[in-house]
């Protein structure tokens, strides 16, 4: 018993990590000391920074640190770390280096940072910063750095991709910038998209991932699988099934998932549907905005290019029935339901579904 009370802290550590190296022949062998130190990350020269929202991939912020001592000749891994309090409670790894005791982070990688850290955009908020390091390919026996801070002015990052129908089936025709109807994002899965309309007889259609522009470029070569031009190739055949007579006159639903380039094309009952004789947005985002139903597909609504600021909007018809979700940017409307939340100001493209309850806003700068 006494011997085993003497084995030192160190001895400790390597035996424990020659079991884990027996398990493993590619792993090298670490006697590490018992109290290794940690990095020290420099402070910076500055202690405020307002985020280029246009220059994106421009350098931000570069970080140094005086390189742990493990007291072993091995490479030394660092993740850097971000959050909106000094405790760190829900830490953000903005980049992970090896062997380096310096990096420098883009616009967009410190935005990311902040916005994942729970900053809001276009506020000036403190975000600190620290320097985790570990050894072995399984990132062990990690050590903080001390924190530094700086105050930042973040914008908003808009994650999602939008998409536009065009085609002898839809409104605008084979016209790619004629007030063409978004296809309405899935709230819960921002790969998959819906569209359920009038949809005229023998027609085709594809799909544009920019108003005004054919490629990217989505239509399907087999009537089951989505084919994409992203520009400079081939494009795909028209939907739902390239050739043929096209599509029945009437109302269908379209369904395509980007993750999967999969779609469905498939009919909708819309018999005894009446939609409301106006709708309007109301909430505190803006003054009342009239919506117009598409000449083509009555139950379609649109405003183009209008000013939101953060608040809340519902979709309000003539009868004072007011529709809305919960969730922002997309989603699907129910009457009575809350007021649409709108996170951040910018002109948008507003789409309303009066079949489905649906909803996009677009924002056009962001």
């Amino acid at each position: 018993m006494k011997k085993i009370k003497h084995i030192s802290i160190a001895s400790i550590i390597g035996l424990v990590l020659l079991i884990f190296a027996s398990c493993d022949d590619s792993s090298e062998l670490f006697n590490v000391s018992a109290n290794p130190n940690a990095a020290v990350l420099a402070d910076l020269n500055f202690t405020m920074i307002e985020l280029d929202a246009v220059n994106t991939s421009n350098p931000a912020v570069t970080l140094n640190w005086q390189s742990a001592n493990y007291e072993q000749q091995t490479s030394i891994n660092y993740s850097i770390e971000f959050a909106s309090d000094v405790d760190f409670t829900a830490p953000v790894v903005a980049s992970s280096i090896t062997g380096q005791t310096s990096i420098t982070l883009s616009v967009n990688e410190i935005n990311a940072a902040a916005g994942n850290s729970g900053l809001n955009p276009f506020e000036w908020a403190t975000l600190y910063v620290r320097v985790v390091s570990s050894i072995g390919s399984q990132n062990g026996l990690p050590i903080p750095s001390n924190t530094i801070q700086f105050e930042v002015y973040p914008f908003y990052n808009y994650v999602f991709s939008d998409y536009y129908l065009v085609g002898d089936a839809t409104a605008p025709g084979w016209n790619n910038n004629n007030n063409n109807p978004a296809l309405f994002r899935d709230p819960t899965d921002s790969n998959v998209f819906y569209y359920t309309g009038f949809w005229a007889e023998n027609g085709h259609f594809k799909v544009l991932e920019t108003k005004g522009l054919w490629q990217p470029q989505f239509g399907t070569d087999d009537g089951a699988t989505v084919g994409n031009n992203p520009g400079g190739g081939t494009d795909p055949e028209r939907f739902p099934y390239g050739g043929g007579n096209g599509i029945p006159a009437g109302f269908h639903t379209f369904k395509i998932n980007f993750a999967s380039n999969t779609f469905t094309f498939e009919s909708f009952d819309a018999s005894g549907a009446v939609s409301p004789a106006s709708l309007t947005l109301q909430g505190s985002s803006s003054a009342n905005i009239s919506m117009s139903p598409l000449s083509f597909d009555g139950h379609i609504w649109y405003a183009t290019a209008v000013r939101l600021i953060p608040g809340e909007l519902s979709f309000v018809t003539d009868s004072n029935s007011s529709w809305g979700g919960s969730t922002s940017f997309s989603g699907v409307a129910t009457d009575g339901g809350s007021a649409v939340p709108i996170i951040v100001e910018d002109d948008y493209d507003v789409w309303f579904n009066d079949l489905t309850g649906r909803y996009i806003f677009i924002p056009l700068n962001l």
